[in-house]
């Protein structure tokens, strides 16, 4: 049986996560420029990288910053610009030779897919890609603000398609489970997202064992401290050794 995040990122997906758009990408991919300057210089990995919202910009500090997915679809999607420059794979198994990133960002949450040992080997992979002082760029939910403010249950409609979400926590997971409806058709299709939620303090501790040490912690896309009520935990780390 396939798993959740095979199929679930195509047209549809973009459509209903639009408002990512380019000018939000632009603010944090310059943001992090100016926190991890190692970004700018040598082989850079956008993993997850979708369409290449965030790879575009950082294309124009760095022409040797390259992306890669796993949907076709996405990659499809993609400016054709950039498509000489993206490689299709499954990030458990990246096929890239050890220690040669100068940088790996993982922008929108692609991290917590997978079991807990998967993830954990997923750190100490991305840890042994990077150099000695190659940074990673890890954007990822507010776990606590995830738990606190969770609506159960909305519909919204992008376009002609019409998307009905119930949320809920299992366990230390986050699972949305959507009907989406294509409205010109009468179509119908079940989506689900599942993703392990994760306080900060586990993150470090794997990035720890990753050989990775902690360099700044954002709140936001611009740059702001990390606070409870955050809406995003972006970290920076550093290769240690």
């Amino acid at each position: 049986m396939a798993e959740w995040f095979e199929s679930w990122f195509d047209e549809d997906y973009a459509l209903l996560y639009s408002h990512r758009d380019e000018e939000e990408a632009r603010v944090a991919m310059e943001r992090a420029l100016r926190v991890a300057p190692e970004l700018a210089t040598g082989p850079v990995l956008d993993l997850a990288c979708g369409v290449g919202r965030h790879l575009e910009i950082l294309r124009r500090a760095n022409p040797l910053a390259f992306g890669m997915d796993l949907s076709r679809t996405l990659l499809g999607m993609a400016p054709s610009g950039l498509r000489p420059w993206l490689l299709r794979a499954d990030m458990r198994r990246l096929p890239l030779k050890a220690g040669t990133l100068h940088g790996i960002c993982l922008w929108f949450t692609p991290f917590g897919y997978f079991s807990d040992d998967e993830n954990r080997e997923l750190m100490l992979q991305l840890g042994g890609l990077l150099k000695h002082q190659g940074v990673l760029v890890m954007d990822y939910l507010n776990a606590d603000l995830v738990a606190r403010t969770l609506v159960p249950e909305d519909t919204v409609e992008w376009g002609e398609v019409r998307a009905q979400s119930r949320r809920a926590i299992e366990g230390d997971r986050l699972v949305k489970r959507m009907v989406l409806t294509h409205l010109d058709s009468g179509e119908q299709r079940d989506v689900l997202e599942s993703v392990r939620l994760y306080p900060p303090r586990e993150l470090q501790e794997m990035a720890v064992r990753a050989g990775l040490r902690l360099r700044r912690v954002m709140g936001t896309y611009s740059g702001e401290g990390f606070s409870v009520d955050s809406p995003r935990w972006i970290g920076i780390f550093e290769k240690a050794w």
